[in-house]
């Protein structure tokens, strides 16, 4: 299996590499890195962990007009190119779809070990210094507006709402990566987003206040 999660990694480098949005080839290797790190703390299977990481974001829906469903197709396809037994691409598409957050009130699923891993690493990419970095970056990419103080942020019960929503990069702090410490599965993960999200709070309020020409 080593030789399939290397070649995965190549292909997704070449396929990612130089992406603008935050969604690059350095975040697939992030959350990699990350989910090995918890899977050390876990009995599990690590290399549907390690591979689930590399594929997580192989078609995003955000990438892909919304279809939930492009990410796991695309891997089952690139996993039996290469030959992995059916068992473990089932494990993996099943991790792909359900590892998105989507949305403050919905209730997500995940019900394998390998998943609630996967899912703790990819949220722990989207929390701290480079949950901010690329947060900046998605709304840019995406054309948004910074802030605006006019526009209240919302806490979303459907994943269709979030899906549509054009809100804020601020308002996207309080309707996804402020919660996402209270979401964490694994106590690894829930260690490991403790502390990126006592940055997030203190950029906030370093925000703020300059937004204020308080400082």
């Amino acid at each position: 299996m080593t030789e399939i999660i290397q070649k995965t990694a190549e292909m997704l480098e070449k396929k990612f590499s130089g992406e603008g949005s935050g969604h690059d080839w350095w975040h697939i290797y992030r959350v990699w890195q990350n989910a090995k790190n918890i899977a050390a703390f876990e009995k599990c299977d690590k290399d549907i962990v390690e591979l689930a990481a590399l594929l997580h974001d192989i078609a995003d829906w955000k990438f892909n007009d919304g279809d939930e469903k492009a990410g796991s197709r695309a891997a089952k396809q690139w996993l039996e190119e290469l030959s992995v037994d059916s068992d473990t691409i089932v494990e993996v598409c099943y991790i792909i779809d359900n590892v998105t957050f989507k949305g403050a009130k919905v209730v997500g699923q995940m019900d394998s070990i390998e998943g609630m891993i996967v899912q703790d690493a990819d949220r722990l990419d989207a929390v701290g210094a480079i949950g901010i970095g690329r947060a900046f970056a998605y709304g840019g990419f995406k054309g948004r507006e910074m802030y605006n103080p006019n526009v209240r942020y919302e806490m979303h019960d459907s994943f269709e709402g979030y899906k549509n929503s054009e809100s804020n990069t601020i308002n996207h702090f309080y309707e996804k990566l402020l919660l996402l410490k209270d979401m964490m599965n694994t106590e690894r993960g829930k260690v490991l987003a403790e502390e990126r999200h006592k940055f997030m709070q203190l950029f906030l309020d370093q925000f703020y206040k300059e937004w204020n020409g308080e400082l």
